[in-house]
């Protein structure tokens, strides 16, 4: 089954509620060989934490654009990880391995492949 892991970092407001420092580089250098290696990974990438732009539309069509993330949260991604594992264990196994579980969460969804065997 194929999970996405979600990596969350504090956003500015709440930094105080986790650990000063954060994860290193080479960590997760570390971690991008383990899952790698183990032949799990399929995607992942950090994503840029200094911008975001929401889109929505609502009854009226009309597009509006919000620079920054829509929702007010304690934390924002600031990264992902695609896995194929054979179950939820083996991904939340994964998700505790990861440095940013340390620093922040790393929240587990799993992909809903519709349509495909």
């Amino acid at each position: 089954m194929k999970y996405l892991l979600l990596v969350n970092t504090s956003s500015p407001d709440s930094a105080e509620e986790l650990p000063a420092e954060g994860p290193t580089v080479e960590e997760f250098v570390v971690f991008e060989k383990a899952i790698a290696e183990a032949g799990v990974k399929l995607d992942g990438n950090a994503l840029d934490l200094s911008n975001a732009t929401t889109v929505h539309v609502r009854g009226s069509g009309e597009r509006v654009v919000t620079d920054g993330p829509f929702a007010e949260t304690r934390e924002i991604v600031g990264g992902y990880y695609l896995i194929d594992v054979p179950d939820l264990d083996a991904a939340l196994d994964w998700a505790a391995r990861c440095p940013g579980a340390r620093y922040g969460t790393v929240e587990v969804r799993t992909i809903e492949e519709h349509g495909q065997p």
